[in-house]
């Protein structure tokens, strides 16, 4: 798909620019995905979604193919979003930086038995939505799109090693706003 891909591009900054419909047609749902679970609304995300296509087909002749089409379109996505976002300044994360350090690794890493009901994956659906922008980002990434861990640091603009991390640390700071949101435990 990438050689196809490849020679899609290469006709659209050659001045074939309706070709750009096949990429955005391709990408949409995932663009939009990822953006409305950065944003967090759904009218953002539409709006946040056509910004990106709009940034990719003006710099479509920059891209250099280092990365895949859809690692270089996904970090257009994110950015935009995560600048969006910033904009707004939504209300941090409720958790004690204190209480997340407390938190056992090994507890963090049952976040998977505890979420075994309906309302237990709503509240691990809300606990998301709670958590800073790169996070929900890295999160949608990695969990939602099933990226790897290498993409999400291409994405991300990261290494391997700090997406490694900031996973984990997601993954406690779930663990513990799970819990609250079930039955206000920790």
């Amino acid at each position: 798909m990438q050689t196809k891909e490849t020679e899609l591009i290469k006709r659209i900054v050659a001045g074939d620019t309706e070709s750009f419909a096949a990429l955005a047609d391709r990408y949409s749902r995932s663009v939009y995905s990822l953006t409305a679970r950065i944003a967090g609304s759904a009218e953002d995300a539409e709006e946040l979604t056509q910004d990106t296509f709009l940034k990719a087909f003006d710099s479509l002749g920059r891209f250099d193919g280092r990365s895949a089409f859809a690692t270089w379109l996904y970090r257009i996505a994110c950015n935009t979003a995560l600048s969006h976002v910033r904009r707004k300044r939504r209300p941090a994360c409720p958790i004690d930086e204190r209480r997340l350090a407390a938190l056992p690794d090994d507890e963090a890493e049952r976040l998977e038995d505890i979420v075994d009901r309906e309302s237990k994956l709503e509240a691990l659906g809300r606990a998301v939505e709670l958590l800073e922008p790169e996070e929900r980002a890295l999160v949608t990434l990695f969990y939602y799109d099933d990226r790897t861990i290498s993409e999400c640091a291409a994405v991300m603009e990261l290494t391997e090693g700090n997406v490694k991390v900031r996973l984990h640390r997601i993954r406690k700071k779930l663990y513990l706003l799970v819990n609250e949101l079930i039955d206000g435990k920790e």
